[in-house]
């Protein structure tokens, strides 16, 4: 059996080591994950309950139109609702973009440190994907612009980085829209928008009205806390949200997640409350930074990029035999380790393990 060439090379996709198999394989009985960005608070208790009600209907196939939380997400953004799609995560719509848009020989922009399955799906695709250094840690949008030819189709935006935390302003996105062709798609990945609460912040709602090319992309797996569920959802111009639902597979969320989705989207306390302890985690943990010495770059979601001055490979381990999971690996920051912003207790451990593990690479060193 042969499969396609062009996915030979391709890497598996490695997500944030689970805590149950570091406690296992490290004998340890507490483990913090702070790797895959996930809520430290969980979930509104309204979703808990709409998950509930839900379970009397596990035998029937969803809404694959998911019609009512169209309808939600319509009048809370002022959008139609044919301008609305989902996913399982904003990741399944990426990988839709990609098989809508995508023919062999096509070119695709993007940072060479991002989100990376936008180049993992485009190469599924076989396009030519063209990779542009991040400058500073965030995107480099007119060296971006400059890549643009007449093969381009997409160019993705990842906003805030990930995994950098960095973001494009309103006034550099402004810029880069005016003068990209209107024939080239600009997906905006907003993952993480609801931790922003900013002016410089671009907001991509409103550029929707001007510029029919952009996409946005949001997910329910970040602030509102439904990774587990799978939901994510995309919004731009009906005749692009069509091409892309063409390609959709049918019954894609299932009725827990679509339950969920709505129930999170109504308990706006919750996500208020989210947003203020993650701004008082970011503050704690840049401060203890700051006291020891090492560089970050400008967090705006629920994680930080912090240089440790050591390979991160080394400190993942160490930290790892301490009980805390960081991401580490990054190919052209091989010092950084991305964490996520955990609750009070949790930041102040991983504090306390960070430097316990930076003196004793000292006294190595």
């Amino acid at each position: 059996m042969q499969p396609k060439q062009n996915i030979t090379h391709l890497p598996v996709y490695q997500p944030g080591k689970p805590v149950d198999d570091v406690k296992r394989e490290l004998g340890l009985t507490e483990v913090i994950k702070l790797a895959s960005n996930e809520n430290p608070y969980g979930c509104s208790e309204k979703v808990k309950a709409a998950i509930m009600e839900e379970l009397t209907n596990i035998s029937i196939y969803p809404d694959g139109a998911s019609v009512a939380l169209t309808k939600d997400i319509a009048a809370k953004f002022g959008v139609d609702a044919n301008q609305i799609i989902f996913g399982a995560g904003s990741d399944e719509i990426i990988l839709m973009i990609a098989r809508a848009f995508l023919v062999p020989g096509d070119e695709t922009i993007m940072a060479d440190e991002t989100f990376p399955q936008y180049k993992h799906n485009a190469e599924i695709e076989n396009a030519v994907v063209i990779e542009v250094p991040l400058k500073d840690g965030k995107h480099d949008l007119p060296a971006m612009l400059a890549r643009v030819t007449d093969k381009t189709k997409v160019v993705w935006i990842c906003n805030p980085n990930n995994p950098t935390g960095t973001i494009v302003t309103q006034d550099e996105l402004n810029a880069f829209m005016q003068q990209i062709s209107d024939q080239v798609l600009v997906v905006l990945d907003e993952a993480y928008c609801e931790y922003i609460d900013g002016a410089s912040y671009p907001d991509g709602l409103s550029m929707l009205k001007q510029h029919k090319n952009i996409v946005l992309l949001r997910t329910f797996s970040k602030i509102y806390g439904l990774a587990s569920l799978r939901i994510g959802y995309g919004i731009g111009h009906p005749e692009i949200i069509r091409y892309i639902n063409q390609v959709r597979e049918p019954f894609n969320t299932t009725r827990f997640a679509q339950a969920a989705a709505k129930a999170a989207l109504a308990d706006e306390e919750f996500i208020v409350f989210c947003r203020e302890q993650n701004t008082i985690g970011l503050e704690y943990l840049t401060l203890h930074f700051k006291r020891l010495g090492l560089s970050f770059f400008p967090a705006y979601g629920n994680f930080v990029m912090v240089d440790v001055k050591h390979p991160s490979g080394e400190v993942f381990d160490a930290l790892l035999r301490k009980g805390i999971i960081s991401r580490a690996r990054w190919t052209y920051y091989p010092t950084y380790i991305r964490i996520t912003v955990g609750s009070k207790e949790q930041n102040e451990k991983f504090i306390n393990a960070l430097e316990q593990v930076l003196q004793e690479l000292a006294v190595r060193t």
